[in-house]
């Protein structure tokens, strides 16, 4: 028995609110960390090699990357 179609669906999370209120929290955005804090954002390459190492430890759902082509 799945209870699922027992019952309506309704509205969650972000769905549920008013749209003022969304655009309330987007508009937030990164604010809550502070400038300093943001190493990312200001060394591309500090990015980038963070990407790689989580890339390559990461399993990748049986994809392709380039190099395999």
């Amino acid at each position: 028995m799945d209870l699922d179609s027992e019952r309506p669906r309704g509205r969650r999370g972000f769905a549920a609110m008013d749209p003022e209120r969304r655009r309330e929290i987007a508009r937030k955005g990164g604010a809550s960390v502070p400038s300093e804090k943001r190493s990312f954002a200001k060394d591309r390459d500090l990015a980038a090699n963070a990407g790689r190492k989580g890339g390559s430890s990461s399993r990748g759902g049986g994809r392709l990357g380039a190099r395999d082509l």
